[in-house]
Order: C-alpha cells, then structure tokens, then sequence
C-alpha cells in the first residue's frame, strides 16, 4: 500500500503519469466489480469510465485518508447504484429478461461465457438489489463484510443477513426450487 501513497500524494500534485498508474492498478478490479453487481458489460465499463473522469478531475481537491483501492470502488458502487435508480425510473430493472450475453471478458481471466458463469449470473439478477451487491462486493469486489457496512451505511448484522440470504436464495435458484 505504501506505492498508494505515493500514487495519490503524486496525483494531489497533478502528475499524470500517477493518474495512469492508477487507472492501470485498479481498471479491471473495478471492472470485474461494475459487471457483477450489473451484468452488462457496456453499462459497466461507462461507470469506470465515468468514475475515473471524475477522478481525474478531482486533482489538487483530492483527498483521502484511506484506502485508494475502496475509494474508487466505493465511486464504482454509488455510480453503479446511480445507474440502476435511473433504469428503474424508466421501467427497466435488472432481471432475468435482461441480455446475460456479453463479449466482456474479464480481465482476471475468469471466464463468462460458460454455462455455468452464465447460470451463476441470471440467479444473481434475480436477487434483490441490496443482496446482489453484498454478494458482488464481498465475492467480486474482495471487500470486507465490515467495509460494505461502512460503504450501505447500514449495521454490520444487516450485511451479515443481507449477504447469507443472498446465497441462500441463490442455491435455491440454482437448485431450481424457485
């Protein structure tokens, strides 16, 4: 964490180069995050996308205390969450009529496009939204169960529950016993 600090007093100081660095460390971390919690890859990378244009314009303002790595993916979340306020204003929601189908593969490596991955994904769309993005941040985003507490602003036991019914009803799902 110590090349974080460097990267963020860097960046407060207007370096672009700290700027790409950082973009490059966290770009498919944060994108492996935007598509689990959304399941469409365009949609996600627009939210990195939009999330690092904010941050670079961010500059001499920029502070942080913290970690840089669940700063922006504290920015992923809201922006993800932005999102969905917006398509559900529309009449749109994220379920199983949705496209699954994408040509994003992540940058982990992780692949998609089987059909396991993609059954995994159509239970996760089928998940209220609250237990969808626990699961996607504690499994995709490798946050802490006590981070996503900070990050919903909710109780500690909320996530907890929030987290276990959420894999609970996805094994139903997947089961096929709903």
């Amino acid at each position: 964490m110590m090349e974080d600090e460097l990267l963020k007093l860097r960046f407060k100081a207007g370096s672009l180069d700290a700027l790409r660095r950082i973009y490059e460390k966290y770009r498919d971390y944060l994108l492996t995050l935007a598509m689990a919690m959304i399941n469409d890859a365009a949609t996600a990378e627009d939210v990195v996308h939009d999330v690092f244009v904010s941050f670079a314009q961010s500059g001499a303002q920029f502070r942080l205390h913290g970690s840089l790595r669940a700063y922006l993916a504290t920015c992923v979340v809201n922006r993800v969450r932005d999102r969905m306020r917006a398509r559900k204003r529309q009449g749109q929601t994220l379920d199983v009529e949705m496209p699954l189908e994408s040509d994003f593969d992540p940058p982990d490596g992780r692949i998609l496009s089987d059909e396991r991955s993609r059954l995994v994904a159509r239970a996760l769309a089928r998940l209220p939204d609250e237990q969808r993005e626990t699961i996607a941040l504690h499994l995709n985003g490798q946050l802490k169960l006590r981070e996503i507490a900070r990050l919903q602003g909710v109780p500690l036991t909320t996530v907890r529950g929030r987290y276990r019914h959420g894999i609970e009803k996805l094994r139903s799902i997947l089961n096929g016993r709903l």
